[in-house]
């Protein structure tokens, strides 16, 4: 990839606004003496990871709440929370990032995401990439190690080389995770189109407005 093709997942946006004080001080302090692009998205990587709680329950149409400044102050969040999280800091170490969105399929823990969201399949599912050493790698910094080690799964690890995915299996080799659909990357966060999917997924959110509205099942 060309550098000036790299520029829009280099730029601040109106929800990875990596400007921020907070941010910029955060991405420093987790960095530390990192030197190297990879060593820094290492750093980064579980400093978001085992950061912030992960919490599937509460979920904002407010767009202000989806920027990286209001994700920040929380301490817990969702995938996508987490994703764009990561994708800020990573922007404000000079690492180019963008977002990955998918469906997925919860096999762990699913009778209260049953009874809240009416299905055990999460969409949409966040995940970041970050682009080092001349390719884009994925990184997942949703499930913290407190809550991976309560459900007897292996925290997901990153060695910013080769993709830290999901964890497909618990330790005791039942099913935890699975990917349904890919809806493909993004430089910026595109919550009309999230937001959509939301409504279309899910049944107790059909009737909902697109802006203003707080679910909050925690």
């Amino acid at each position: 990839m060309k550098e000036y093709d790299l520029a829009v997942y280099l730029a601040p946006t109106a929800y990875l606004n990596f400007n921020a004080p907070e941010i910029l001080d955060f991405t420093a302090n987790a960095i530390g003496d990192a030197t190297t692009p990879t060593a820094k998205a290492v750093r980064l990587y579980y400093a978001v990871r085992d950061g912030w709680r992960y919490n599937p329950y509460r979920i904002s149409l407010r767009r202000a709440d989806w920027q990286a400044t209001e994700i920040f102050k929380k301490p817990d969040g969702h995938c996508q929370d987490k994703s764009i999280l990561l994708a800020t800091c990573a922007r404000a170490a000079g690492i180019p990032s963008r977002l990955h969105l998918a469906k997925v399929k919860n096999h762990i823990a699913v009778e209260q995401l049953t009874e809240k969201f009416g299905t055990n399949e999460l969409t949409p599912h966040g995940y970041t990439e970050l682009y080092l050493d001349g390719k884009w790698v994925k990184a997942t910094p949703a499930f913290n190690r407190q809550l991976c080690e309560r459900l007897n799964v292996s925290p997901l690890d990153f060695d910013g080389k080769t993709d830290s995915f999901f964890q497909e299996y618990d330790k005791s080799g039942g099913i935890f995770m699975e990917y349904l659909e890919d809806y493909g990357t993004f430089a910026d966060v595109p919550l009309d189109f999230m937001i959509d999917i939301m409504r279309t997924n899910y049944p107790k959110f059909a009737h909902l407005a697109t802006s203003e509205t707080v679910i909050d099942f925690s």
